[in-house]
């Protein structure tokens, strides 16, 4: 075998759970074969250079070799080589990752306690239906 459909090479090389999880992501526009966009169709071959963006991380690697079946993943991992630059880039994002803030730090506040939401029926009572706290109508 020296010719494999992309969708096939990538479920068996554990880039994706599913065969059609990795057709999704080919017909999304996040697999590139040589620097094209590629079609879950497209055949590669040992040599090829594939693009694999998974969430903000672009993974370069080059295909060392074919398989038809999904095996574990020290196998699968012979099946490519990842660049030096696709490392290292991966190496910036999870240091990049690690010194960012945490995302839920920014909420002051939450939802409110059971005083506080008490507190905010009790003042709603006294507004009328325009939630305006004027007193003309």
């Amino acid at each position: 075998m020296d010719k494999m459909r992309i969708d096939k090479w990538l479920w068996a090389a554990r880039f994706f759970k599913t065969r059609s999880l990795a057709t999704d992501e080919i017909l999304k526009g996040r697999v590139q074969v040589n620097g094209q966009e590629a079609k879950p169709a497209r055949d590669i071959k040992v040599g090829d250079m594939v693009a694999v963006r998974q969430a903000t991380v672009v993974r370069t690697v080059q295909v060392q070799g074919l398989s038809q079946q999904r095996g574990p993943a020290p196998v699968a991992q012979q099946l490519y080589a990842e660049t030096p630059e696709s490392l290292l880039l991966g190496e910036q994002t999870r240091e990049q990752r690690r010194l960012s803030r945490e995302p839920a730090l920014s909420i002051e506040q939450g939802r409110p306690t059971k005083r506080q939401r008490r507190d905010l029926d009790q003042a709603r009572h006294g507004w009328d239906e325009r939630w305006s706290a004027s007193i003309s109508k």
